[in-house]
C-alpha cells in the first residue's frame, strides 16, 4: 500500500546550539517520493502551536538554516521547515512551486498529527510566501498565514529578477510569454478567495529582491475579497532585516499568531 502523504519515515537527532530547543532531521513522505525537514521542538511534554517554516530560495540558495528556526521555536511553536524535494538528499526534483506544493501540503498534514501540536500556523519568506499561500489556499484548518518579504506572483519574479530569468526558463519550461498558463498555476493570487484564515504580509519597502509590488497586489486581493489582514510595512528596510529588528519582528509575529 502507497504511504500517506507526511508520513514520517525516519528521524534523527541533529546537534541543536539551543539548550532547550531539540532538533531532528526528518526524512517524509510526499507523492511517493522521500523528502526531508528539519523538525525542532521545545524540551518537554506541553502541547504547543505548530508552526510551519516555508524557505525561500531554490536549491542551495536559501537552505533552511538551523538558527532561523530555533528563533521561532524559542517563542514556544513546534517547527518544521520541508527542505523541499530534491534538495540536501531528498528525492525528486524542485520545479518551483509547481508539483513541489504537495511538499508544503504534507508537512502541514505532518504537524496536523504531532503528538504535541495543537493547531498549525504557516509562514513563507521570500519565495516561501508563494508556497505559505498554496498551502493557505489548499489546506483545511490553518490558524493564520504570515508572508515575509514573500512573492505573490510568479510572472512579476520573472519580469523583476532578470538574474533569475535563466533559471525560471530551465525549472517552469519557458518565459511567461511563451507559457503563461505555467506561471499562472504558480501564482496564488488567483485563488486568494479560498483563504479563509487571518493573513500578516511582512515586507520592506527598499526590497530589491521581492518588490514591494507582490505585498502590495496580495493585500489589494485580500481585501477585494473581504478576508483578515494585516500589513507591516518597514519603508527603510529591504529584503533582509537588521539582526536587532529582525529579533524584535521575529518575537511580533510569533505574538500575532497566538492572539488567534
Amino acid at each position: 500500500m502507497p504511504v500517506a502523504d507526511g508520513t514520517i519515515i525516519n528521524c534523527f537527532p541533529f546537534p541543536s546550539p539551543h539548550p532547550n530547543i531539540l532538533l531532528y532531521t526528518v526524512t517524509y513522505m510526499v507523492d511517493g517520493l522521500k523528502v526531508k525537514g528539519l523538525l525542532a521542538e521545545p524540551k518537554g511534554e506541553e502541547v504547543l502551536e505548530g508552526f510551519l517554516y516555508l524557505r525561500g530560495g531554490i536549491n542551495n540558495v536559501g537552505k533552511v538554516r538551523p538558527g532561523r528556526v530555533i528563533q521561532f521555536a524559542a517563542q514556544g511553536f513546534i517547527v518544521f521547515a520541508p527542505f523541499y524535494r530534491g534538495n540536501q538528499g531528498g528525492e525528486g526534483y524542485d520545479d518551483f512551486v509547481g508539483e513541489n506544493r504537495h511538499d508544503a501540503y504534507a508537512a502541514f498534514s505532518l504537524l496536523e498529527n504531532h503528538s504535541r501540536v495543537k493547531r498549525v500556523h504557516v509562514f513563507g519568506f521570500s519565495r516561501g510566501g508563494l508556497m505559505a499561500l498554496w498551502t493557505a489556499i489548499s489546506c483545511y484548518n490553518v490558524a493564520s498565514l504570515v508572508t515575509w518579504g514573500g512573492v505573490s506572483d510568479a510572472t512579476l519574479t520573472y519580469e523583476e529578477r532578470v538574474d533569475m530569468r535563466r533559471m525560471l526558463k530551465r525549472v517552469v519550461g519557458g518565459s511567461p510569454s511563451k507559457y503563461p498558463e505555467r506561471y499562472d498555476e504558480r501564482t496564488p493570487l488567483f485563488h486568494i478567495e479560498r483563504i479563509t484564515c487571518p493573513v500578516l504580509i511582512i515586507h520592506g519597502v527598499k526590497d530589491q529582491n521581492v518588490s514591494i509590488k507582490h505585498a502590495e497586489k496580495l493585500e489589494k486581493k485580500l481585501l477585494h475579497y473581504k478576508k483578515e489582514v494585516e500589513c507591516w510595512y518597514f519603508h527603510e528596510y529591504s529584503h533582509y532585516f537588521p539582526p536587532k529588528i529582525n529579533r524584535q519582528t521575529v518575537v511580533n509575529l510569533t505574538y500575532w499568531m497566538k492572539t488567534f
